[in-house]
């Protein structure tokens, strides 16, 4: 049955291959619309497409949404597009669900709703992953195994469903899942507001729903122009907060939480990733704007507890999603591959879920980490991640503007500039309507010549360099003003032989709001003029500098409006006035005694071959 069910298969594709035609949902599978009931009597809306043909019984592949499972009503979802084509050649059941007060489902939504597991809790997002499975077994033609799936906040959902322990759910593939909305992800970075991120989220997304309905009306347009102009016209973020009235709850719920406390603290779930019964393949991209903390963080914390034969891992050159369209071979200017890198995902993808729902064999060679290298550009299949005997290697920044392995002089003199936020630095050189998600590889030389910049650079390598994990900055700092920010950005040069001569590629970056510089959940102003050392951990990296490039560090206290403006004034930035904003003289200390220093952890010979 099996060897007949593969060449049936091959000859349906052959078939279509050759003719050009298209592969048509509504020849294969049959939709219904069914309302599930939950166990507190909430229906959730949900689609079911059943092969129309296979008489054996199917696994079910599931997706449950926030955004609408769109299309409502006769019309069919796209099973054959690119992400999901593997799996209805196979004839799985597909399963997508609004998730609890979204779209066409009752109920009140709640964003990231705090995690429940304890028995006796009224009904929340982790009951209706296990009452939803319950029910498909019922009520579908399945043979027992659930693999769940998504994107983004439906990875959120994805592992909200592992967490809800249904015996049938085998396998899961969270794919870039929020994590923590205060620490790293979408809203805010360690404490810091990323504001172009959260106004276009949530002034579409967070809008109030008056009851269930396929759509939403028209999302207001607050700007025409570029973005940069309206947010720095506009600010305050109390403005802000006028401009959309009480549209947008979520937005105001967290304006009055602007440290991270208790109400942040239950609306991560990220704690709650453990002793899982299911397989997991988490999946993120390097360059991932959003949720690149959610992916590291959710890995990290299920390698604890998880079983290493049952625990998969997958980072590729991508953007957020970026491995779910049908080509990618790399982001804005940088190529990163001339072959098509999203089928490595969808191949490593369709293979966990064939073995755990289908009961097929996995690939001799399948890694549990398969890693992309930016700058070599190359897969690596590893042992594991972060790689193990990695060596801790510092480089200062010294008075000369160099990146030395040298420790500074006694008497080296510091750097300093001037941070005014009626002039902040942009995030970007171009002036977008809206972010794009290229900014995370664009070419930083914009910011270099700035004066309220500090650049740092290696002389040319002369051999390759390869960094493998998290990466730490240590800054002996100070200010003139109680507050202020600090954005690190680590830069790979291109030699001038090359395509793109004397291009800063930006691998990382991220923002250290002072106040939070002890504590996430006690803020604490600076001391004027007293330097102080602060320590700030980028997102991990899989990054080869090669011979002829140069390393660069630049030092920032704003990056504009992707990060909110720091007033540099110890206020409630969420409420403070215009007046508030005021000039910093920043100063960074780099002698001996105060060395201001980036820690890379450098690979040796883990690869494995």
């Amino acid at each position: 049955m099996l060897l007949k069910r593969i060449v049936n298969c091959m000859l349906l594709f052959v078939t279509f291959a050759c003719t050009g035609m298209a592969w048509n949902t509504a020849d294969y599978y049959k939709k219904r619309e069914v309302m599930i009931p939950m166990r507190d009597g909430t229906r959730l809306y949900t689609a079911i497409y059943e092969p129309a043909n296979h008489k054996d019984r199917r696994p079910i592949l599931m997706e449950r949404t926030p955004y609408g499972c769109h299309p409502y009503g006769k019309d069919m979802a796209n099973l054959f597009a690119p992400s999901l084509a593997h799996y209805a050649r196979e004839g799985y059941i597909f399963v997508f669900q609004d998730v609890r007060g979204t779209s066409m489902s009752e109920g009140t939504y709640e964003n990231i709703r705090p995690i429940m597991l304890a028995k006796g809790q009224k009904a929340n997002d982790v009951t209706d992953s296990y009452d939803t499975a319950d029910w498909l077994l019922r009520h579908t033609r399945n043979n027992g195994s659930i693999g769940v799936h998504g994107n983004s906040y439906l990875g959120f959902y994805t592992l909200v469903a592992a967490l809800s322990r249904h015996p049938a759910i085998k396998a899961v593939c969270p794919q870039a899942p929020v994590g923590d909305w205060m620490m790293g992800d979408d809203i805010h970075h360690n404490g810091a507001l990323m504001l172009t991120d959260a106004w276009s989220f949530l002034s579409g997304f967070g809008r109030l729903r008056k009851g269930p309905a396929e759509s939403m009306p028209p999302v207001a347009k607050y700007y025409t122009g570029d973005e940069y102009s309206f947010f720095l016209n506009t600010l305050p973020l109390a403005n802000l907060t006028r401009l959309l009235r009480d549209s947008i709850p979520f937005w105001h719920q967290f304006m009055q939480h602007p440290t991270y406390d208790s109400w942040w603290q239950q609306r991560t779930p990220i704690p709650h990733y453990k002793n899982l019964r299911c397989a997991v393949m988490v999946t993120g991209g390097w360059f991932d704007a959003e949720d690149l903390y959610g992916t590291l963080h959710a890995y990290r914390q299920l390698t604890r507890t998880m079983h290493k034969d049952s625990l998969y891992f997958i980072m590729g050159p991508w953007k957020h999603g970026g491995w779910n369209s049908g080509e990618n071979t790399g982001l804005g200017d940088i190529t990163f591959s001339k072959e098509n890198l999203n089928e490595v995902f969808r191949t490593a993808e369709n293979n966990f879920f064939d073995h755990y729902l289908l009961n097929r064999e996995l690939p001799e060679k399948m890694p549990h980490a398969k890693v992309f290298f930016t700058g070599e550009n190359q897969w690596k299949d590893l042992s594991q991640w972060p790689l193990a005997g990695t060596t801790p290697t510092t480089l200062y920044l010294t008075d000369g503007s160099q990146l030395s392995l040298q420790q500074p002089a006694a008497d080296a003199m510091p750097a300093t500039y001037t941070s005014d936020p009626a002039h902040p630095v942009p995030y970007s050189a171009n002036p977008w309507h809206n972010r794009k998600a290229q900014y995370m590889v664009a070419d930083q030389r914009f910011a270099s010549f700035r004066p309220d910049v500090l650049t740092y650079t290696t002389p040319v390598l002369s051999e390759s360099l390869t960094v493998a994990g998290p990466v730490k900055v240590k800054l002996w700092a100070k200010s003139s003003t109680t507050d202020a920010d600090f954005i690190v950005k680590l830069i790979d040069v291109q030699p001038d032989s090359s395509r793109l001569a004397g291009y800063q590629m930006l691998v990382r970056f991220d923002v250290l709001r002072a106040r939070f510089r002890n504590s996430m959940a006690k803020p604490l102003a600076l001391v004027p003029e007293k330097a102080e050392e602060m320590t700030l951990e980028l997102n991990d990296i899989a990054h080869t500098f090669m011979p002829g490039h140069r390393l660069m560090v630049q030092v920032q206290s704003s990056c504009f409006p992707l990060v909110d403006l720091n007033p540099q004034k110890f206020v409630n930035i969420y409420h403070c006035t215009k007046a508030d904003f005021q000039k910093a003289g920043i100063t960074i200390m780099q002698d001996r005694e105060h060395p201001s220093r980036i820690i890379l952890p450098v690979a040796g010979n883990q690869l494995l071959k």
